[in-house]
């Protein structure tokens, strides 16, 4: 612990004191806007993804040019169905493209927010060779470069920081991204959304959170409707932490009406985000491939809340309000 603080106090002051005065924020590909201007958001999404390896992956393979037709027209539907906000979660080397977000958010009109962070799960496949000998503190630096820097020589900045493990006990190597991005986020009060499933290595990261010094509510616990304890999810909350359920579909409305009922039931829906985890144009793939639309919350997840009880501003609290808290940018120290 102390080694991470003094690692910190060497560091330039400039991005520690980010947003430490005024009103929340939350940072877009665009630049900072208010919490309050983020609306209805979608918290768990992807534009394009290719899973082609971090050894192989080259932006060149697509061409922004056609993959902004293809995409556009997913943006506008949600648009037009008062979405405001849109958390495209696709880490680097998975294929993270920067002046593609940028141009389809310019174009769209939707607030779209970036990551920096490396995706562990999966046993590595997206881990730069870099990653396996670099300490978490040499991690760390190369993601707050990003967030003071920008991205890929552009002016773009993350708003969030994503990893992931896998669904087992944390790894040695695990540990070390969950380390770096603790202390990325004591440097830069980004949020951390760490691809997870089961609550085991949810606990483990809470637990390693906490040893550095993070408070659980800069930790969002990416794909807990994989946990099918229910319990689980409300521990997690009353933690501090955020329990995001985000893969709904028009196949599974009842399973996520359940999660929510259980955690309305204990008084914790103010940590709960949900989305679809859908999309996405895959460059390999003839014409991008098959593109799942981001509109069954909605069409129809919502109306079905309502119709079990959930008030209009449960229904807010979920879309607008959870989300607003979750990505502001403010350090969270464990008190």
């Amino acid at each position: 612990m102390r080694s991470i603080w003094l690692f910190l106090g060497a560091l330039p002051l400039t991005c520690l004191c980010a947003y430490a005065q005024g009103p929340a924020r939350i940072m877009t590909v665009n630049g900072p806007i208010a919490a309050s201007e983020m609306g209805s958001t979608l918290i768990h999404e992807h534009l394009l993804v290719d899973f082609i390896g971090a050894d192989k992956i080259d932006s060149s393979d697509w061409k922004i040019h056609e993959v902004v037709p293809v995409v556009m027209p997913y943006l506008i539907q949600i648009r037009n169905l008062g979405t405001k906000t849109l958390v495209e979660c696709t880490p680097s080397y998975l294929g993270r493209d920067v002046r593609l977000l940028k141009k389809l958010a310019d174009e769209s009109g939707i607030n779209l927010i970036t990551n920096t962070g490396y995706y562990g799960a999966v046993d590595n496949a997206y881990i730069p060779e870099h990653a396996f000998r670099e300490t978490a503190e040499e991690l760390a630096i190369r993601w707050i470069g990003e967030w003071e820097n920008g991205i890929d020589g552009t002016e773009v900045k993350p708003g969030f920081i994503k990893i992931g493990v896998n669904p087992g006990s944390l790894s040695p190597l695990h540990k070390k991204l969950v380390t770096a991005a603790a202390i990325t986020h004591l440097k830069t009060g980004l949020t951390v959304a760490s691809h997870t499933g089961p609550s085991l290595p949810a606990f483990e990261q809470i637990d390693l959170f906490e040893q550095q010094g993070v408070a659980p509510d800069a930790f969002i616990w990416v794909h807990a409707q994989n946990e099918k304890d229910k319990t689980k999810h409300v521990q997690a909350a009353q933690r501090g932490a955020w329990v995001s359920l985000d893969g709904i579909s028009d196949t599974n409305l009842d399973t996520y009406l359940d999660f929510l009922l259980y955690i309305k039931s204990h008084n914790q829906l103010h940590r709960v985000l949900i989305s679809h985890d859908a999309g996405w144009y895959r460059p390999r793939e003839e014409n991008g491939g098959n593109f799942r639309p981001f509109t069954t919350i909605a069409e129809k997840f919502i109306p079905l809340l309502k119709r079990n009880g959930f008030t209009e501003q449960e229904c807010h609290q979920l879309l607008v309000e959870n989300p607003a808290n979750a990505f502001a940018v403010e350090t969270k120290r464990l008190r």
